[in-house]
């Protein structure tokens, strides 16, 4: 079930992102870095690594609200506290993609030997 952080920023379970990113209701945004990213991803996240991250460039929570994630949920609170800064509302995914593997949500894995999913 989802929750607000102290500071504002809205805190989802891996299930619930599922869930919204099913019924196109939020954007989800990756802050891992490229190398992360190409090796296993969450299906239809976007890339926008924190080592370049401005949150000026995302786009604004209408009509989908944006939502980060990272590897364990520390990069993705950083992104919606600059986000939250900029007086944007923000959320993130608690427990990252590790938590949403461990639920058994699916990933896309790249062969690092072939460059194709598996």
């Amino acid at each position: 079930m989802s929750r607000t952080t102290p500071d504002e920023v809205i805190e989802f379970e891996p299930q619930e992102v599922k869930a919204l990113l099913d019924a196109a209701r939020i954007l989800l945004i990756d802050v891992r870095e490229p190398l992360e990213y190409a090796s296993e991803r969450i299906p239809g996240a976007l890339l926008y690594p924190l080592s370049t991250f401005d949150p000026a460039q995302l786009p604004p929570d209408q009509p989908r609200q944006v939502v980060f994630h990272c590897a364990a949920g520390g990069r993705s609170l950083t992104a919606a506290r600059q986000r939250i800064a900029l007086g944007q509302p923000a959320a993130h995914m608690a427990g990252g993609i590790t938590q949403w593997k461990a639920d058994g949500l699916p990933v896309v894995r790249i062969d690092p030997r072939t460059g194709r999913a598996v």
